[in-house]
């Protein structure tokens, strides 16, 4: 997981922002904290969605479903990819580095993906 430093976590969640409401999601909530940012939509089919950095860095992406009808749901055909340290008792951290979104500088003049 990548990890997004403080000084870049505004400019993280506005990237997502403008994304998301080129998409049509209407924003129905930012939290601006320093630390633990985050933004939480509503797309125009119902399902909420929220975008968290956390701790270290990490971001989360939830999402919650309209209502439907319950349904039975299949066990995963393939095993996770993701790499989990044998030795970690939590939640894995963060561990990878962007030059740009993990860097401790502000942001200037500089347009992520370009």
């Amino acid at each position: 997981m990548t990890v997004v430093s403080v000084q870049r976590r505004g400019s993280f969640l506005g990237v997502v922002d403008r994304f998301w409401r080129k998409s049509g999601y209407r924003v129905t909530a930012i939290n601006s904290h320093v630390d633990a940012p985050a933004i939480y939509v509503k797309t125009q089919d119902g399902f909420q969605v929220s975008l968290t950095v956390a701790d270290e860095g990490q971001v989360h992406f939830d999402v919650d479903s309209p209502c439907v009808r319950r349904s039975e749901v299949s066990h995963s055909a393939s095993a996770a990819t993701a790499f989990l340290d044998p030795k970690a008792e939590f939640i894995p951290r963060p561990n990878i580095h962007s030059d740009f979104w993990s860097a401790e500088t502000p942001e200037v003049g500089v347009t992520p993906g370009r």
